[in-house]
């Protein structure tokens, strides 16, 4: 018990760096782009220079990742309302179904008429549900994919489900997963799902996985009353 109250003192020290960190950087990147748009509006000539697309895209990473960094460094702070789980379940499945069905990608729900009405953070909640869903999706480099988006009611409050049929991980991908900063994806940031953790842990609840190489991932979330 001491061992996950230091393990989350540090991690509160560490966000709070890194959103010092972030916020020093993001002022001369901001200038950095507009300097850029200037050259680019008053020297068009400028754009077909060979590396410009290089510099723009190295540019728009950088501010993925100052982005990425804030939603960490502020995750744990929610603001907690009576909230139907049912309903925030239904409107992130709509949001990435059409983005799934271009990929060719099949969505199967089973979420309940009703759940039991939790005390969340309605935007927090949103983004922790549509960082999995993104993550399954990502998994996913066959043709033949499926990913199920499934939620129970439980005595203690709501399990939701959120498995796929992906590349799997390996059981020590498994075990540093959350952590940040650790990504086996080439573009990934390793903050996705070290954010959705702290959604979730802010909320009272739990977050696990389970996953099997080559088969796919599951990942279960418990939202207490």
């Amino acid at each position: 018990m001491q061992n996950t109250i230091q393990t989350r003192q540090q991690e509160e020290e560490f966000a709070l760096i890194l959103s010092k960190f972030a916020h020093e950087i993001r002022n001369p990147v901001a200038l950095i782009s507009s300097s850029l748009q200037i050259i680019a509006a008053s020297h068009p000539e400028a754009t077909s220079f060979e590396g410009w697309d290089d510099i723009m895209e190295n540019l728009e990473y950088i501010k993925e990742l100052l982005n990425d960094v804030t939603r960490y460094s502020s995750a744990a702070r929610v603001v907690k309302k009576p909230e139907d789980p049912a309903a925030l379940l239904r409107s992130a499945a709509d949001s990435v179904r059409p983005s799934l069905e271009y990929l060719g990608i099949s969505l199967q729900t089973e979420i309940p008429d009703t759940l039991p009405v939790l005390p969340l953070d309605r935007v927090r909640i949103r983004q922790a549900l549509l960082n999995l869903l993104r993550n399954a999706r990502e998994a996913i480099q066959h043709s033949h994919g499926l990913i199920r988006l499934q939620a129970v009611s439980l005595s203690e409050g709501v399990k939701i489900t959120v498995s796929d049929n992906g590349c799997g991980m390996t059981p020590f991908q498994l075990e540093n997963i959350f952590r940040p900063f650790v990504s086996y994806k080439p573009e990934g940031t390793g903050l996705g799902l070290a954010v959705t953790r702290q959604i979730i842990e802010a909320h009272g609840g739990e977050l696990t996985a389970a996953s099997v190489p080559g088969k796919g991932t599951v990942f279960q979330l418990l939202l207490r009353g």
